[in-house]
């Protein structure tokens, strides 16, 4: 599996940006045609979007469209999807309907441009009240379509300005306004069956100490990347979302010790102290399988 940790934005029509952009670490880069391109730009912007993403990158690239609400939402599908996109960032998703139409818009472009169909991956941001509130049903959009098709959503992010926006909110820097949101999103994503989801951007570009700490409770409260708005959130995005080598050594200890435990008939163990059976146990593999794929990439 890819690694998702960082997902860096480049304004669609500012081709410096995005010329950049394609050449840093960022795990995706997200050429945007919504909130920082102005209206009198979108249509004019939506065919150098389709050519950055048909350019050589290091990373994968997506293109973040227009809300389904909108009018620019459709042309925007339509003018850019291509062999080249490896995905789409749909924002201000709100219904089960929205996903279920902009699917079947792609599924559709799929077809007609040669594309394996499902290839092209669907990931919601939730960032309204709205959303926030239906979430659980929205992420059960996969069971509630009314057609067959490869499913495409893998992961959902998370937009916390316009929903503070929305709410009213003025959160603080260590952002405890936000945490039941954060929560809600995490706990529906994995009973939706979902990959943990992305969390949002950090526009503080001057606090470095309390995004060390943003990204420090992200990671640990089930996120598995973020939204980034500049290229030097790249790199401490892409260690955070990884484990630290003392929690990598830690974690084969354990997998190791229980191994040997279970070769015994033993199921419940002690490691440095602390009670290890088998969700401790998955949870050590899954931190070695992250960095092997790190050391793959």
């Amino acid at each position: 599996m890819p690694l998702n940790r960082s997902f860096l934005f480049a304004p669609g029509n500012v081709a410096r940006r995005v010329e950049k952009a394609l050449t840093l670490d960022a795990d995706v880069v997200i050429v945007d045609l919504e909130d920082s391109v102005a209206v009198s730009e979108k249509e004019a912007t939506r065919k150098p979007v389709a050519e950055a993403l048909a350019r050589p990158r290091k990373g994968r690239g997506y293109v973040r469209v227009n809300a389904p609400s909108t009018a620019f939402c459709y042309g925007d599908l339509v003018a850019t999807l291509h062999k080249g996109v490896d995905g789409v960032l749909l924002p201000k998703v709100e219904s089960a309907a929205d996903l279920h139409a902009i699917d079947w818009l792609m599924a559709a472009l799929e077809r007609e441009r040669g594309i394996a169909e499902g290839s092209i991956d669907l990931m919601p941001q939730i960032e309204t009240a709205a959303g926030v509130q239906r979430v659980d049903r929205v992420l059960q959009a996969r069971n509630l379509r009314p057609y067959r098709a490869t499913w495409r959503v893998q992961r959902v992010a998370f937009g916390a300005a316009d929903y503070s926006y929305e709410l009213g909110l003025s959160p603080t820097l260590d952002e405890p306004e936000l945490a039941d949101a954060r929560a809600r999103i995490v706990l529906s994503s994995r009973a939706a069956g979902l990959e943990n989801p992305i969390d949002s951007p950090w526009f503080h570009f001057k606090e470095t100490d309390a995004f060390a700490r943003a990204l420090e409770r992200s990671r640990r409260g089930g996120f598995q990347g973020r939204l980034c708005v500049h290229p030097d959130q790249i790199a401490p995005v892409n260690r955070a979302y990884l484990p630290s080598e003392e929690e990598l050594a830690r974690a084969e200890r354990i997998v190791a010790a229980f191994k040997e435990a279970e070769a015994r008939g033993a199921a419940a163990i002690q490691v440095d102290g602390q009670m290890i059976d088998y969700p401790v146990v998955h949870r050590a593999q899954t931190l070695i399988d992250s960095m092997r794929e790190a050391r793959k990439a």
